[in-house]
């Protein structure tokens, strides 16, 4: 099932990065410009709200508390960035990849156990007890989407009989995953948007907690991390299209442009939902993961499997 995927020029190693970073930058700025329709204000100056604040945070002194972890405090603050960039690896835009690895599907989530860690060394690095309790909640939750958001991983891989990206796409050719699979792509798309910390699932860095893991970073650090918040989100909704949107399949555009459109729509509808959805709380969502959302992953799966088995008999 071998696709016509190819590695890349060094050129296209520094594109990839830089569309990733302009993706994130235009879901700040269609995030800002909500906020600025709730309150009133014109949608060009809350769009251009995130460029003036990444201007304040860059002037910004950096501000260090009482014998905090400097190291491990920076290391989770850019680390986000770092692992936003590794997930793109394994993401064809049309004939194109980084990295066409054999266990893309693998790889991805290798990157979002990442995120644990990087979460929990901001909270922990800091040495305050808000930010200790918001990356301490960060873990906590993690441990309920995390299982769930395997299973709806290894559901496409399943349908393909391939953990390569590059043969999850191919396998869509005649119909699209997220047609016969809507449990694991909601599930996908949910835990995205929690890894992200973001919308209903922001939680560690709730009001409750003084702002989690955000309470104690100014400056340059703050503005990594936002970044890497909104990097995350855009690296899962770029995946969500080879995964269970049929890659670059579309009529009239190109494979790499129909990718770019995708994208672009699946990340709108991620920001949107922190317009639209509560914040969750933490002690329901745990309960509602384990009860609810597990069992059906794990049924999501079930069907595939019996679907794929009769597919290779046949």
């Amino acid at each position: 099932m071998a696709d016509a995927i190819v590695q890349v020029s060094p050129v296209w190693a520094v594109l990839a990065p830089l569309g990733l970073l302009l993706f994130a930058l235009a879901g700040a700025g269609l995030n800002g410009a909500l906020v600025g329709r709730s309150v009133g204000r014109p949608f060009l100056s809350g769009a251009s709200a995130p460029l003036a604040e990444a201007a304040r945070l860059l002037r910004q002194r950096r501000q260090v508390t009482v014998a905090a972890d400097v190291l491990l405090w920076r290391v989770g603050a850019g680390g986000l960035v770092v692992v936003a960039l590794l997930k793109i690896l394994v993401i064809p835009l049309g004939p194109w990849t980084l990295a066409d690895l054999d266990v893309g599907v693998v790889w991805f989530n290798t990157m979002d156990v990442m995120i644990w860690a990087l979460f929990w060394l901001i909270g922990w690095g800091a040495n305050s007890a808000h930010s200790l309790v918001g990356g301490y909640r960060f873990l906590s939750l993690a441990v309920a989407y995390e299982l769930p958001l395997m299973f709806a991983l290894i559901t496409p891989a399943v349908a393909a009989q391939s953990l390569r990206v590059g043969d999850v796409v191919t396998a869509q050719q005649d119909l699209w995953f997220v047609i016969w699979m809507p449990i694991a792509f909601v599930i996908f798309c949910s835990s995205v948007i929690a890894f992200s910390s973001w919308g209903p699932y922001a939680t560690a860095v709730g009001r409750d907690i003084a702002g989690g893991f955000l309470t104690d970073v100014s400056g340059v650090d703050r503005l990594l991390i936002l970044a890497g918040r909104y990097a995350v989100l855009t690296a899962g909704a770029a995946f969500a299209v080879p995964l269970f949107l049929g890659g670059g399949a579309g009529p009239l555009l190109p494979d790499w442009l129909w990718t770019i459109v995708k994208t672009a729509l699946v990340l709108a509808a991620f920001i949107a939902i922190r317009h639209r959805v509560p914040t969750i709380r933490p002690d329901r969502f745990a309960e509602v993961a384990w009860i609810i959302v597990l069992p059906a992953a794990l049924l999501q799966v079930l069907i595939v499997a019996i679907v794929a088995t009769i597919t290779l008999g046949s």
